[in-house]
């Protein structure tokens, strides 16, 4: 679908200015969300002895946090629309910091559970939705740009955080290492700081308010009955409809957002487990730790160069007014690398293939959010966001363990990434397919708009046309009233002639 010259918000915005130190921002926090449950695990040998639990009862903490921050993202949403990004990301920032600080002090997992996946969890679902709320409030031009470069900041902090949490673990342990990270997270508070509010001038909106109470008082004064309804209006109201004031379930009658809504939800049962599994598949193979840990890094790299990329190719004119194909290409393409990976057998073909891989990913994470907007507009991209998370929170949750099934299974790697590959490849095709009929309907849709706007412009013309006549014969009336009579005068007198 074409951008609108004008956005749906009330105002243009700026497309610059402030609005790259914003994205500047939103790539700390979105880095912190997205990387944070993976660096995490760094930690799990340790903290497994520690508390002499099994692998998968620790890996729940991971599983909780990544719930929890999918989970909460209608939450998120109706904060940021009560208070706006700043303030919620600052919180979320706070609660982060609370969290880790916190865990550096639990003596058993369940209090772990609380600290790193409900509290840090929570924390997270508040830094990640803002922060790609509020970069669609300071662009509608440069947008897919925009938000590729704050999409970049996850594989830059994956690069970053990986070595710091090996160092950091190296010196300070892993309680120690809790009270390092819960100060760094902190910093997402300076990163929401940074997210100055924006939208339409207040003046406008003050003198409209000021007018609506000055009729209201005077509605007040003469008659208390119109005030009293709109009380009785007010409490009538129940919870859902206080709710959908601040998240629009309408937007499940929205054709678009349930195209969108069922592609992605298909897309993430095979999005997250090859990344999980590609090292440990690595090692299947023969290949060595540290080896196999740098295939991580090669893909990391690539992702961060893609995502920038891919947004300026996303902000063309060729491509963004049909982006929805672009994003169908680069689901099917990323599913298209895992059905290819059982083919690299040797090093050198797993390199190839984590590059790809990368590519593929960054193309994904650079427009999962810039599609939805493009598909339901800025001013209902708050609501749409998180009732896409939390839809998308249990095949997030599912996909890497199904995949350990099938490699329980039948004791092979490859049936995981084949699995990954095809649910990919039919989601991309799904969303290619039905975007299609998307665009054809609303072209459809366009032209007979267009239709009836020029039947009822011709038709109101037509009417003023006879409006104007009739009104232009009635103001002649008096001015030919003198020649009618001295006409029935000659008649009379002719008739009169005739008779005699």
């Amino acid at each position: 679908m074409a951008p609108p010259l004008l956005s749906d918000l009330g105002y243009v915005p700026p497309d610059g200015g402030w609005g790259w130190a914003v994205v500047f921002g939103a790539s700390i926090s979105i880095g912190f969300a997205f990387t944070f449950p993976k660096a995490f695990t760094i930690y799990f040998k340790e903290i497994q002895g520690v508390f002499g639990i099994s692998y998968s009862q620790l890996a729940w903490t991971t599983s909780i946090m990544c719930a929890t921050t999918y989970g909460g993202g209608p939450i998120s949403s109706i904060l940021v629309n009560r208070y706006g990004s700043r303030p919620v990301v600052m919180f979320g920032g706070l609660l982060c910091g609370v969290g880790m600080i916190s865990a550096a002090f639990c003596t058993s997992i369940l209090q772990l559970y609380i600290c790193v996946g409900f509290i840090t969890g929570f924390g997270l679902a508040l830094n990640l939705q803002p922060s790609v709320i509020i970069v669609g409030k300071y662009f509608l031009k440069r947008r897919p740009i925009a938000n590729g470069l704050a999409m970049a900041g996850s594989p830059v902090m994956l690069c970053t955080l990986a070595p710091l949490n090996q160092f950091l673990f190296d010196n300070f342990g892993w309680r120690g290492s809790f009270l390092i990270l819960g100060a760094i997270l902190l910093n997402c508070c300076v990163a929401g700081a940074l997210f100055r509010p924006i939208g339409p001038g207040t003046a406008p909106v003050k003198t409209q308010v000021n007018e609506e109470g000055k009729d209201a008082l005077k509605g007040k004064i003469t008659e208390d009955g119109p005030m009293e309804k709109k009380i009785e209006e007010e409490e009538e109201k129940d919870c859902f409809e206080k709710v959908n004031q601040y998240l629009d379930f309408s937007l499940f009658k929205h054709r678009g957002f349930l195209i969108y809504l069922i592609g992605n939800v298909l897309m993430f049962l095979g999005f997250f487990a090859p990344i999980v599994f590609l090292a440990p598949y690595a090692k299947h193979t023969g290949i060595d730790e540290y080896s196999a840990a740098f295939l991580l890094s090669i893909l990391a790299i690539v992702d961060m160069v893609a995502r920038p990329a891919t947004g300026i190719i996303a902000n063309s004119r060729w491509v963004r007014p049909r982006i929805q194909y672009f994003f169908s290409f680069a689901i099917a393409f990323n599913g298209a690398c895992h059905l290819l990976c059982p083919l690299a057998s040797s090093y050198t073909g797993l390199i190839v293939y984590s590059s790809f891989f990368g590519l593929a990913f960054g193309m994904v994470c650079a427009m999962l959010f810039e599609t939805l907007m493009d598909l339901v507009g800025a001013a209902r991209f708050t609501s749409a966001v998180g009732l896409v998370t939390i839809a998308e929170c249990c095949t997030i949750l599912l996909g890497p363990p199904i995949g350990g099934i099938l490699i329980d299974t039948f004791g092979d790697y490859k049936y995981m990434f084949i699995k990954c590959g095809a649910v990919m490849v039919l989601a991309g095709t799904f969303l290619f397919i039905m975007n299609y009929y998307n665009y054809r309907m609303l072209a459809k849709e366009e032209k007979e708009r267009k239709t009836k706007e020029e039947d009822l412009k011709s038709l109101r013309t037509e009417n003023e046309g006879k409006k104007n006549w009739n009104k232009d014969s009635t103001e002649d009336g008096p001015e030919l009233e003198p020649l009618r009579e001295n006409g029935e005068g000659v008649k009379k007198e002719m008739n009169g002639t005739n008779e005699v």
